[in-house]
């Protein structure tokens, strides 16, 4: 399973980061950039959880500062990406979905307003005063207006795949007592075996009697019909007493 998932978030940390320099970067839209690197951050967070976020986000912002055409210190994206990961992996419920799209699109929301500051604020502790040259509310108002417009396109795709590398492959197996097997319910030992001379039989039935074995079931009516006369019997005694 974590095979699987450093696969898959490799390749989707790849795709974005090279989708986002070669082809979002180029278009010369007003303000700030689509940023399809953080939806990537943003969808794998709200299915793996805060700590898997982080990881992620500071792995994939730690490779976009040293991706060219980066002109600033390697490590300041890698900070604002870890943080995002992590506050939006905390927003993932207990039972592993979101219901609705209402609270991943406040999340990207949220992102995109907090990773602008972020990324302003630490290029000002490090002396890059871009953005205030270019404008830190356009940055903001263009920032959550492209990544709000691409997020139903990324980030569901994104969330079902990682969903379905997060399934059990155990919990999946159907038919018969197979799920109770895998789980080791059906184990040896216990008495509850799938073989005819278990408890259970194939298919999870009893097994079935032989003609001897209706014979002696037969036979023990009458010795328990006594029996359960002669316990009455002295029952009544003893209440009489």
């Amino acid at each position: 399973m974590y095979v699987n998932r450093m696969l898959l978030t490799a390749a989707l940390v790849v795709v974005a980061l090279v989708v986002q320099v070669a082809v979002l970067a180029r278009l010369q839209l007003p303000g700030a950039v689509p940023d399809l690197l953080l939806l990537v951050v943003l969808g794998l967070a709200l299915v793996y959880g805060h700590t898997a976020g982080a990881l992620v986000g500071f792995f994939a912002g730690l490779l976009a500062d040293i991706a060219p055409p980066a002109d600033h210190a390697v490590g300041r994206y890698a900070l604002v990406l870890c943080l995002i990961g992590y506050a939006a992996g905390l927003t993932k419920p207990e039972g592993g979905a979101h219901r609705s799209a209402t609270v991943p699109m406040l999340v990207v929301a949220s992102a995109a307003i907090c990773s602008t500051l972020l990324y302003a604020g630490v290029g000002a502790l490090v002396g890059d005063t871009a953005a205030r040259q270019v404008g830190l509310t356009g940055l903001l108002i263009t920032a959550i207006v492209y990544d709000l417009l691409l997020a139903p396109f990324t980030v569901p795709l994104i969330m079902a795949l990682a969903r379905r590398g997060e399934k059990d492959p155990i919990g999946a197996e159907t038919g018969g007592t197979g799920g109770l097997r895998a789980y080791g319910w059906l184990g040896s030992g216990t008495g509850l075996t799938t073989s005819g001379t278990g408890l259970l039989s194939k298919g999870g039935k009893a097994p079935k009697m032989g003609k001897a074995g209706k014979r002696s079931a037969r036979n023990a009516k009458p010795a328990t019909l006594a029996a359960a006369r002669g316990k009455a019997g002295k029952i009544k005694g003893v209440k009489r007493l």
